[in-house]
């Protein structure tokens, strides 16, 4: 847990997934035998959860969907036609559509939950490196980092270019290299400027609020920045790869708690890269060079309340 005893913890370990086996019952001959590994993450990078708490990963030409519910592991964009992903990276899911950045063709795939190809998003040389991506349900918007052009693309969920967030530079609103961005419950969609250590924060309409972090080595400092997500209560979550761990921040800026280490045991990062929180508040971390994404709890009011109103086992 986070922080360490006496102070109250704010965040605990849960889970691991990273092959098959994570989310399949067991056979027979497994529980004698030991359990053989079928499909398993390579290098994944990006991370959204449906309604029904089932965990979308990005991963090498396909994007896996982890369903312990079931016991299931599925696939999208593996199938050759028209959705076949070649390097998916940022993904996320709304109104029962799932919608994967692919850099390698400059698009936007959408495809339902059950993994049919619906449509691609992003005109001939509209999108170059398209990475990071956030839907706003409500007022029904697609967000799109695009890195190579220094910019946030919004368009419609039906793929129209409503208009553009961003243009290179280092000053407050302008963009250098953005990869992962991440809404919070009133619609503010905070960016990760990579190129310029830090955090930008827009409202809907595009215009700047505030930028969290700068170059260093301190804590509440960055020095290559990833992945980012937003909690029930507004708190914002930065991966920084360098530094191999999550440092949480309130809605001012200010550096709350940092959570990992690098290393390969239990919560320990080797390169993480891209998050997701889910409505329950629970914590995914993509941990690229581990393959493997890391789950964790994030301790919150709802939270409690909603363990204390379960039945004692």
């Amino acid at each position: 847990v986070w922080p360490l005893p006496p102070e109250e913890p704010k965040v605990k370990f849960v889970d691991i997934l990273a092959a098959d086996v994570d989310v399949k019952e067991p056979s027979f001959l497994s529980v004698l035998f030991g359990e053989e590994v079928g499909s398993a993450l390579i290098k994944p990078y990006g991370a959204a959860v449906d309604k029904e708490g089932r965990l979308y990963v990005t991963d090498l030409g396909r994007v896996f969907i982890f369903d312990k519910k079931n016991h299931r592991l599925e696939f999208i964009g593996d199938e050759f036609g028209s959705g076949k992903l070649r390097v998916p990276v940022g993904i996320a899911i709304a109104a029962d559509k799932v919608y994967v950045t692919d850099v390698a063709a400059d698009r936007v795939f959408v495809y339902n939950t059950g993994g049919k190809f619906i449509t691609a998003i992003g005109a001939k040389a509209e999108l170059e490196g398209p990475s990071g991506i956030a839907v706003n349900e409500k007022k029904e918007r697609l967000y799109v980092a695009d890195t190579k052009k220094h910019n946030v693309r919004v368009y419609s969920l039906d793929g129209k270019l409503l208009f553009t967030i961003g243009a290179r530079g280092s000053d407050a609103g302008k963009l250098n290299f953005p990869t992962n961005i991440a809404l919070d419950g009133k619609g503010n969609l905070y960016v990760v400027d990579t190129g310029n250590f830090r955090v930008q924060v827009f409202d809907p309409e595009g215009k700047f609020i505030r930028a969290i972090g700068q170059v260093g080595d301190k804590p509440g400092d960055f020095t290559r920045p990833k992945g980012i997500a937003v909690d029930s209560e507004d708190h914002i979550y930065v991966i920084d790869a360098a530094f191999q761990n999550i440092q949480i921040f309130n809605t001012e800026g200010q550096l709350l708690l940092v959570v990992g280490e690098g290393g390969g045991g239990l919560a320990q990062f080797s390169v993480p890269s891209g998050m997701t929180i889910d409505s329950d508040d629970k914590i995914y971390v993509v941990d690229q060079l581990n393959a493997r994404v890391q789950v964790f709890q994030y301790l919150s009011e709802k939270w409690k309340k909603k363990q204390a109103a379960q039945p004692a086992k």
